[in-house]
């Protein structure tokens, strides 16, 4: 399923070298095709609750999924390596 561009998606897993947990959300700003032939991808954005920009970064697809409508979004502190 491929997803509007400019929505906001929640991520599927966890990606610790990002410091983000699986249900983090994102704004999806690009998609991406693989160079070698393998799993495309999408640039997001990521947000702190204050509405700044903290990441840019490309993920594979099915590191993303559309936002739940019956979703609750909260507030948990981004560590810190």
């Amino acid at each position: 399923m491929k997803l509007e561009l400019y929505q906001y998606i929640a991520l599927s897993r966890d990606l610790p070298e990002y410091n983000l947990k699986k249900g983090d959300v994102a704004m999806l700003i690009d998609d991406v095709t693989h160079p070698q032939g393998g799993e495309n991808g999408y640039i997001l954005e990521v947000f702190n609750a204050a509405g700044d920009s903290i990441a840019v970064l490309t993920v594979p697809i099915s590191a993303v999924e559309k936002m739940p409508s019956n979703a609750v979004l909260a507030v948990r502190t981004l560590a810190t390596t």
